[in-house]
């Protein structure tokens, strides 16, 4: 067994953890990133940017079934279209491929050593990598778990041929016949969408009372007409119980008393997330846990010395961002740089149709908190640039304290929302008034715009509607 010895040792090769990895090495610490699979882990390996790559070839689809026939309004016309998903799959791969070999080349740019292989405590700064090339025992002085999530699993409903997670579904060579998808989150909403679109039957079975139960339910109704005219459908307050000969068995109401069958080629199961913090031997360091989650500070520090812990496995939001984030400042205090968490929001992206973004506090958030607040409203119906996009569903929202007008929130949903995740964050951190983002000029005909018209909304000065 041959032994190394580094400043930096990380274990995961995530977002979190190859960026933290990129930063340290940037800075010149002598770092280790320890990764099982391919650098890149779940979000651009079988996540976030795969569902993405399925999401456009399935709208480019929908598109032009849409133009079938010569009843577009555009004067389009084309033949009914055809898809070869088994292709469209090996065009994701390609973009994958090229992502990971992008982040392997930005770490050895970087000097970070890559090694692969399973990692497992030893003790606080002792890790033992079993791995292709053999047992490897690495001594460190400061160690950074980045292990993220893996799906959750409904024990009655296990993983195999039928039954699938998001990775295997954005693996299939073929559009199902019928798709059932357990549970109404983002990621099951995402992917129901991309198949409906494909030509597949869907529907969408929730325990709850509502979809996306993250968004306020102004969001969310665009969403739902939406899902409605793709032709999916939505159970809400329904239960899976387990397989049937035809499919999936669930049951409704308040006792769950009369189950029925759904016929299904395939159940997409998309109930949540777990963190990785069961493995690698994590259990026996005695780190303060909440729930399954690792507790952490606001430097991302563990209740052991010298042990951080960045992205899924420290809690909520479970967000590829906020681990890059966590992975970049948690380099610069090992590098010795005075740093910690002071993040005033984190904007959520759903990529539903239409899609949705929110960033710092709804209306409802605010008013829990008890801050009197003032609202304003801009539907893209009302802009220009939507219009010509056939794009006027959905609107932008802006919520602000009463007193002062300092922006608390910004939330959107229509097409192409998620572009405007990055001008609500930055207003929300550096403290704009809704006078001040009202002052901004805002190129015009664009979709922006329309965040400019919802904090003059707020004032009582809109210009447009």
């Amino acid at each position: 067994m041959r032994e190394e010895t580094c400043k930096l040792l990380i274990i995961g090769g995530g977002p979190g953890g190859y960026v933290c990895g990129i930063r340290a090495g940037q800075l010149g610490l002598d770092t280790i990133l320890v990764e099982e699979d391919t650098p890149g882990g779940t979000c651009l390996t079988v996540g976030c940017i795969p569902s993405k790559a399925l999401i456009h070839a399935a709208e480019e689809f929908h598109k032009l079934r849409g133009f079938a026939g010569g009843t577009s309004p555009l004067g389009i016309s084309a033949k009914a279209p055809a898809i070869d998903l088994a292709a469209t799959v090996s065009w994701k791969d390609g973009i994958v491929e090229r992502l990971t070999k992008g982040v392997a080349g930005l770490l050895k740019k970087a000097g970070t050593r890559v090694l692969a292989g399973r990692a497992e405590f030893v003790d606080g700064k002792t890790v033992r990598v079993r791995g292709p090339e053999g047992v490897c025992e690495i001594h460190a002085e400061a160690v950074v778990i980045a292990t993220g999530s893996a799906p959750v699993e409904l024990p009655f409903l296990p993983f195999d041929g039928k039954v699938i997670g998001s990775t295997e579904a954005l693996a299939l060579d073929a559009v199902p016949e019928r798709l059932v998808v357990v549970g109404g989150g983002y990621i099951g909403l995402e992917i129901g969408t991309a198949f409906a679109k494909l030509g597949a039957q869907v529907t969408v079975v929730e325990a709850t009372n509502r979809i996306l139960p993250q968004y306020d339910t102004a969001l969310t109704k665009p969403v739902l007409a939406s899902l409605k005219a793709l032709g999916v459908t939505v159970m809400t307050e329904t239960r899976a119980l387990g397989l049937s000969d035809a499919g999936l068995q669930v049951a409704q109401g308040e006792d769950y008393a009369e189950p029925c069958d759904l016929p299904a080629d395939r159940i997409l199961i998309t109930v949540g997330r777990r963190p990785r913090s069961d493995g690698a031997g994590i259990s026996e360091l005695g780190l303060t846990m909440d729930g399954g989650f690792i507790r952490i500070d606001a430097t991302c520090r563990t209740s052991m010395r010298g042990v951080f812990a960045i992205g899924d496995v420290t809690g909520e939001p479970m967000l590829a961002h906020r681990a890059m984030a966590q992975g970049e400042m948690v380099a610069e205090i090992v590098a010795g740089h005075r740093r910690r968490w002071d993040a005033r929001c984190i904007p959520a992206v759903c990529f539903t149709d239409p899609e949705i973004v929110s960033c710092g506090l709804s209306p409802e958030e605010a008013k829990a908190q008890g801050i009197a607040i003032r609202t304003g409203q801009f539907p893209f119906a009302a802009n220009g640039r939507a219009m010509t996009m056939q794009a006027e569903t959905g609107f932008v929202r802006a919520v602000a304290r009463e007193d002062n007008n300092v922006l608390l929130g910004l939330q959107a949903v229509g097409a192409g929302a998620s572009e405007l995740s990055a001008a609500f964050s930055t207003a929300i951190e550096m403290g704009a008034r809704l006078d001040d983002i009202g002052a901004v000029i805002h190129a015009h005909p664009t979709q922006s715009e329309a965040v400019q018209e919802a904090c003059l909304a707020a004032l009582g000065k809109a210009l447009h509607i």
